[in-house]
């Protein structure tokens, strides 16, 4: 048992975002394959990183914060 775990198996509220304003991306790199989740801003097309995927387990986290589900995330390179 770790010292963080209990912050973990604690469930947080959905966080929210303007499903009208913005839409949820993956921005990946090609050359390093590192990728971020976050939301892209419809009007200025402007990315806000919101977590670093190392594993699935961190997209599912994202998705589970943001109550996003089975949407479809789009992947940007």
């Amino acid at each position: 048992m770790g010292l963080f775990d209990r912050r973990r198996q604690q469930k947080a509220p959905h966080k929210s975002w303007d499903p009208e304003q913005q839409t949820p991306a993956i921005r990946a790199s090609i050359c390093t394959g590192e990728r971020v989740a976050g939301f892209i801003q419809h009007g200025s097309g402007q990315f806000i990183s919101v977590r670093l995927l190392q594993s699935d387990a961190d997209l599912q986290l994202f998705r589970e914060e943001y109550g996003l589900g089975d949407r479809e995330i789009k992947t940007i390179y």
